[in-house]
């Protein structure tokens, strides 16, 4: 854990989203209407517009869709994470989420891998959802 990266902020439509990723659960969002899964949190659905929406338990896998290593930190709480990798994850409900690769070979990301989700813990019990690779 670093107690200097920065802390997720939870507002109405995400703090389910965020309660998950204190127990291990990558929670999404799934349309009661249209029956399409997404992700980022959000009170309408993105397809038809509908408010008629159910959080559901993603399985926590997915595939390496795009990827970039960042070399520079943005912030001085980032300079000894960096290099790092940066990744577009299609999860296999079918939401794109952005997130980070942290396993030990995180450099040799690809487009494609196959990569589960991690939960790393910050300040306060809170945990933000990673991804390492799988064989």
């Amino acid at each position: 854990m670093n107690p200097d990266l920065p802390q997720p902020i939870a507002n109405a439509d995400s703090k389910v989203y965020w309660e998950g990723a204190r127990e291990n659960r990558l929670m999404i969002r799934k349309c009661n209407g249209c029956g399409k899964t997404h992700f980022l949190p959000r009170y309408l659905c993105p397809d038809c517009w509908s408010e008629d929406l159910a959080w559901i338990e993603a399985c926590g896998r997915g595939t390496v869709h795009s990827f970039t290593v960042i070399r520079r930190a943005p912030t001085p709480a980032f300079t000894g994470k960096v290099p790092y990798v940066v990744a577009l994850i299609d999860l296999e409900e079918g939401p794109r989420m952005m997130a980070n690769i942290v396993d030990e070979h995180a450099l040799d990301t690809r487009i494609g891998d196959k990569v589960e989700a991690v939960f790393e813990e910050r300040q306060e019990g809170a945990k933000i959802v990673q991804f390492i690779r799988r064989a």
